[in-house]
């Protein structure tokens, strides 16, 4: 089993930047993919991005291609989400998940992400 938490949001103006952490506890990180997920008030929760267990592979909701990047320190337990260029749209709860399974291609789905966070706000105004 894992824990997440994730820490980082906040109120931020469009065009500006935030970034997330997901420290996770226990000795197994390194077993996780790990995905962020967002959810905005009457939406459901959205893909946003996964990370391989090793880092090496990832893959980005086309809505945050180019703007955001996740990545992970297997070392310190911690996967991050650096969001650049922010807009009105980008404002949501923001959840990390963990993937146990290994998988050829990492998945979108949330319901194959057992671990989740308890989330934290992130607010882009205009």
């Amino acid at each position: 089993q894992v824990q997440l938490v994730e820490s980082g949001g906040g109120l931020v103006q469009a065009g500006g930047s935030l970034r997330l952490s997901c420290a996770a506890s226990g000795r197994t990180f390194s077993s996780y993919a790990m995905g962020w997920f967002r959810q905005a008030p009457g939406k459901e929760r959205e893909f946003v991005v996964a990370i391989s267990r090793s880092g090496g592979r990832t893959y980005y909701a086309d809505s945050v291609k180019g703007r955001f990047a996740i990545s992970r320190d297997n070392a310190k337990n911690t996967v991050y989400l650096q969001m650049n260029s922010l807009k009105p749209e980008d404002t949501a709860v923001y959840y990390c998940a963990a993937d146990p399974r290994w998988r050829r291609v990492l998945t979108t789905s949330p319901d194959e992400y057992d671990y989740w966070g308890q989330g934290t706000q992130v607010t882009v105004s205009s």
